[in-house]
C-alpha cells in the first residue's frame, strides 16, 4: 500500500522516504521536521512505526493550519476539498483564480488545499506581496475528491494524538531538540529567495541556518539535513562547511524530468548529511547488533 501523500508539494521527499529512513536510529523520542511542507517524512515515520511522537513546523501558517485541520479534523477538511473541488465544473480556469483570490485575501487552508492539488507541478509560489501567485494547470482538475478523502483518514489515523503543529522560525523549533530526538530537515531550496525568480512563504538565510547546525553538533542532537543534490556534473546549492563533521550520502533519485525533455540520460542525485551525533548512534546500533550475535554464537558453541 503506498504512503498517503494529502498535501502535494513540489520537492516533496514522499518517493526518497524509504532511503532516508534507512538512516534512522533504532531508538529516539520525537521526530521534528521544521521545514514540514509535505510532511513526507513524518507520515511515513508513523507508517513505519519509527516515532510515536511527531513535531511539524512550517513558517507557512495556512499550511500548519492545514496539516492541524487534516490530523485533527479531517471530515471538516474533506468536505471542504469537496465543494471546492465540484465548484470548478464547467468554468476550470477563471474558478480557479476565483479561488486564488479568496484565499490570498481570508488565508483560508481549505482553500490552499485545492490550490495545490491543481497548481502547476504542485509548486508553492508566492509573489513579493505575499500572495499565492502560481497559475492552473490547464490539463487537469486535481486530484479527485475521494483519492484526497482517503489520504486525510489515513494520515489523521497515523499521526492524530501524537503530533504538535506551530507555526513560527525554524530556530524556535530547533531549540526545542535534545539528544534523545531525531530531527529531519528539508528547508526551502537554495536560490528560492527573493533573487531566485520566486519566493516561498519564508526564506532562510545561509550564514544563520549554518550556525543552528553548529547549535546542534554542540547540543549532540541527532540530525538529518537535505540540501544540495546534482544532476550530471552540474552541482545545486553552497558547500556546507567541513567543520560541521557532517557525513554526505547520495540517494539516486531517478532520471532527471528536466534531462528527459532535452533527451539527456541524467541522473538526479539528492544529498542527505548526517549529523555526528546520528553517526554515532547508528554506529554504536552496528557494534550492538555485532555483540548480540558473537554472544548467541557462543552460547551455541557452548
Amino acid at each position: 500500500m503506498k504512503l498517503p501523500h494529502p498535501i502535494p508539494y513540489q520537492g516533496s521527499k514522499r518517493n526518497l522516504a524509504d532511503q532516508i529512513l534507512r538512516y534512522f536510529p533504532d531508538n529516539f523520542d520525537r521526530l521534528i521536521e521544521p521545514f514540514a511542507g509535505s510532511a513526507a517524512i513524518t507520515i511515513a515515520s508513523a507508517y513505519y512505526f519509527k516515532s510515536n511522537h511527531f513535531i511539524i513546523n512550517d513558517i507557512n501558517e495556512p499550511l500548519t493550519q492545514l496539516w492541524d485541520g487534516i490530523i485533527n479534523n479531517p471530515k471538516t477538511i474533506i468536505k471542504h476539498y469537496f465543494d471546492i473541488w465540484h465548484g470548478q465544473h464547467g468554468n476550470e480556469e477563471e474558478y480557479y483564480y476565483e479561488i486564488r483570490d479568496k484565499f490570498n485575501d481570508t488565508k483560508n487552508p481549505e482553500y490552499l488545499l485545492f490550490l495545490l492539488a491543481k497548481c502547476v507541478k504542485a509548486a508553492v509560489r508566492y509573489n513579493s506581496q505575499g500572495g499565492f501567485n502560481q497559475s492552473p494547470d490547464k490539463r487537469r482538475l486535481g486530484r479527485s475528491p475521494q483519492m484526497m478523502r482517503d489520504d486525510i483518514l489515513r494520515v489523521s489515523q497515523l499521526l492524530k494524538g501524537k503530533t504538535e503543529v506551530f507555526s513560527t522560525d525554524y530556530s524556535n523549533i530547533l531549540d526545542l531538540a535534545t539528544p534523545t530526538d531525531l530531527v529531519y530537515m528539508d528547508p526551502p531550496y537554495q536560490g528560492t529567495g527573493l533573487n531566485g525568480g520566486f519566493n516561498y512563504s519564508g526564506n532562510i538565510e545561509f550564514e544563520s541556518f549554518v550556525v543552528s547546525l553548529f547549535e546542534l553538533n554542540h547540543k549532540n542532537v541527532p540530525y538529518i539535513l537535505s540540501f544540495d543534490g546534482r544532476t550530471g556534473d552540474k552541482t545545486y546549492g553552497n558547500p556546507l562547511p567541513e567543520n560541521l563533521n557532517l557525513k554526505k550520502i547520495e540517494i539516486n533519485a531517478g532520471r532527471s524530468s528536466q534531462a528527459t525533455l532535452l533527451s539527456r540520460n541524467e541522473i538526479t542525485y539528492e544529498v542527505i548529511y548526517l549529523s555526528p551525533a546520528l553517526v554515532a548512534k547508528v554506529d554504536m546500533n552496528k557494534e550492538l547488533e555485532k555483540l548480540n550475535f558473537q554472544t548467541e554464537l557462543f552460547a551455541n558453541y557452548e
